[in-house]
């Protein structure tokens, strides 16, 4: 698929919750290919603006590549979007509109071998973010002992076979590639279905390394001081930890709160700091799912910042 004619994840609904207009500011924490930038900066024309977030040098490159028909309209920041509450201010956005927070990763990394993101494809074991800082996959398989790696492999991965898998990994050190570590669980683990046995282990390595609970923790509640009163945050989510955090953060914020979704603003004498505007998840529709299958395991929560009226923000 042409990159211009890419769709993301569950687009069209992010665009119905974050109501983009003319004058509004932004923030993508996670601008990938750019695709939801690109949605935002279309409806909010012509003078909406979104400050673009992302950790991948490679992604922040393609996405102003293909975003520079908008200009001045886009600024880019090559960082985690957990440092938003410092940066953001920094670049002239010290209150937005609108933030979205989206945690997957994108089919640009899975698809470039050299990522070491996919067991599918021959590549070194890196999976950073930023292949500039910080430990590769394989600094902690041939560097952890068999305990800490079972650790990740459950807490991350929710594996259940993590001992067996983190025993086999130290006993055939040095794992240098993809293949090479998702032969050697396969050779361990038999699963029924069509999920392959590495799927879990390859998704808790990434996480740990590039300690994403950590930062969605930081960068969710850092989003909320950042947004105008009726500002609102959308997080998408694919892992079941994540979708988790946000599902009960968000909840914890919008204690007390009783005023229904449609009344424009909070009139509710609540100790709430944000209002509900997906009572579940929201996820892909049947369609969705059939044209991209990476979006079955998508999962939009979004809230609202309650206006200064109530003094709760």
């Amino acid at each position: 698929m042409d990159e211009h004619t890419h769709i993301p994840v569950l687009y069209h609904e992010v665009l119905d919750f974050l109501r983009p207009r003319p004058g509004g500011r932004y923030l993508d924490g996670t601008v990938g290919a750019g695709g939801h930038t690109a949605g935002i900066l279309q409806v909010s024309a012509p003078t909406g603006r979104v400050l673009a977030f992302d950790r991948d040098q490679e992604a922040i490159a393609f996405a102003r590549r293909r975003l520079a028909q908008y200009g001045d309209r886009v600024v880019f920041v090559h960082a985690s979007y957990s440092e938003m509450e410092r940066l953001a201010p920094a670049c002239g956005f010290d209150s937005v509109d609108g933030i979205l927070l989206d945690l997957g990763l994108s089919s640009r990394q899975l698809d470039d071998s050299s990522r070491g993101f996919s067991f599918m494809k021959e590549g070194p074991l890196d999976m950073r973010f930023d292949p500039t800082q910080g430990e590769t996959a394989a600094d902690l398989v041939n560097n952890l002992d068999e305990a800490e790696l079972a650790d990740i492999f459950r807490r991350y991965g929710e594996e259940q076979h993590s001992r067996k898998i983190a025993q086999a990994i130290v006993e055939n050190r040095p794992v240098e590639t993809t293949t090479q570590l998702a032969n050697l669980i396969a050779r361990k683990v038999k699963r029924r279905g069509r999920i392959h046995p590495a799927t879990q282990v390859f998704q808790a390595l990434r996480i740990a390394v590039n300690q994403e609970l950590e930062a969605v923790e930081t960068g969710v509640q850092a989003a909320i001081p950042l947004l105008s009163p009726g500002g609102r945050l959308a997080v998408i989510s694919f892992h079941s930890l994540e979708d988790r955090f946000v599902k009960h953060y968000f909840r914890r914020l919008s204690q007390d709160c009783i005023c229904p979704p449609q009344q424009p603003l909070c009139t509710c004498d609540a100790q709430a700091s944000v209002r509900l505007l997906t009572r579940k998840a929201v996820k892909a529709s049947a369609a969705e799912i059939e044209a991209n299958p990476r979006s079955r395991s998508a999962r939009l929560r979004v809230v609202e910042k309650l206006a200064s009226n109530t003094n709760r923000d």
